[in-house]
């Protein structure tokens, strides 16, 4: 553990003064990151190191290991425990919760998304919707997430995960919500190219029951986004445990899903007024199809 920097015990607060006032700890993002800034001058050198890598980087704060976020930020883990509960906090845990109610909470619903296209706009048609403006709008964002794969994707990464799914006695689909559209079209794919695939779609509530079956050889390949469905990562979770390996499609190095898989893949896609499109995760998961295809037929 590293040692506290003079002048630093006075911020941390005593279990019983911490408990004392854990109903006046913020619980949301907004007050808490208020309260950050307000404490910021007050702070010493490594938690001030801390605390400015909380407000820049939340959605890492939220899903990120404590060992991963004290490298990152460039500290013991053992400081990010005393930032928290010099902020108050029972331990870093109850901080981070925080910041993970928040990133759960980055993309409003549906009502609130329509209601976003609904705000007044001099560039849309006088007395209604411009579907025209509406589809440019989603096909601009499209264009970018397709741009911003191609000039991210990590080849290295790219080629073990093809490596990966081409070894695979059976190919499992793990993916949920809004990326089960994916998950079906890779089903359709891989066993009209001769693949042996399932997808884990819990029917009969069996899903679980499905991972635990799997076996040396099987390979799971797992897609989630922000924020994270929970099915996705226990059955991913379960399968790395069995030791299966898991290749996953993600949108950040913090997703939780790194941290369990083999092999991951980052996608981002970008929205149009909160709406996201899937056209970078599509192109990836039909590249994925065609080379374990083709890569299957050459070993062949």
């Amino acid at each position: 553990m590293d040692e506290q920097e003079p002048g630093e015990q006075r911020f941390l607060l005593s279990g019983d003064e911490a408990g004392s006032g854990a109903a006046d700890i913020p619980r949301d993002f907004k007050s808490l990151r208020a309260l950050i800034v307000a404490r910021r001058p007050m702070l010493p050198k490594r938690l001030l190191q801390v605390a400015d890598f909380a407000v820049d980087h939340p959605q890492e704060i939220a899903f990120a290991r404590v060992a991963d976020l004290a490298t990152q930020a460039g500290v013991q883990p053992s400081t990010l425990v005393r930032f928290a509960q010099t902020l108050g906090y029972s331990g870093f845990s109850d901080l981070q919760a925080v910041f993970r109610a928040h990133a759960r909470q980055r993309w409003p619903d549906y009502r609130e998304r329509l209601h976003t296209l609904s705000e007044p706009d001099e560039e849309r048609a006088p007395g209604g919707h411009d579907p025209l403006r509406m589809l440019h709008g989603f096909v601009h964002a499209s264009r970018v997430s397709l741009d911003h794969l191609e000039q991210t994707i990590d080849g290295a990464a790219l080629e073990q995960a093809v490596r990966i799914l081409a070894g695979a006695r059976t190919l499992c689909l793990a993916g949920t919500r809004r990326v089960y559209p994916v998950m079906l079209y890779l089903l359709y794919a891989l066993r009209k190219l001769g693949i042996r695939t399932e997808l884990l779609d819990n029917a009969g509530g069996l899903a679980q029951r499905q991972t635990e079956l799997l076996g040396a050889g099987d390979v799971v390949l797992a897609v989630s986004f922000t924020p994270y469905a929970a099915e996705t990562l226990d059955l991913s979770t379960l399968a790395a445990r069995r030791g299966v390996d898991v290749v996953a499609i993600t949108d950040s190095p913090f997703s939780p899903l790194t941290q369990v898989a083999s092999c991951w893949l980052e996608v981002a896609e970008t929205d149009h007024a909160g709406f996201r499109a899937l056209s970078a995760t599509f192109a990836l998961a039909t590249m994925l199809a065609v080379s374990v295809a083709e890569r299957r037929e050459a070993g062949a």
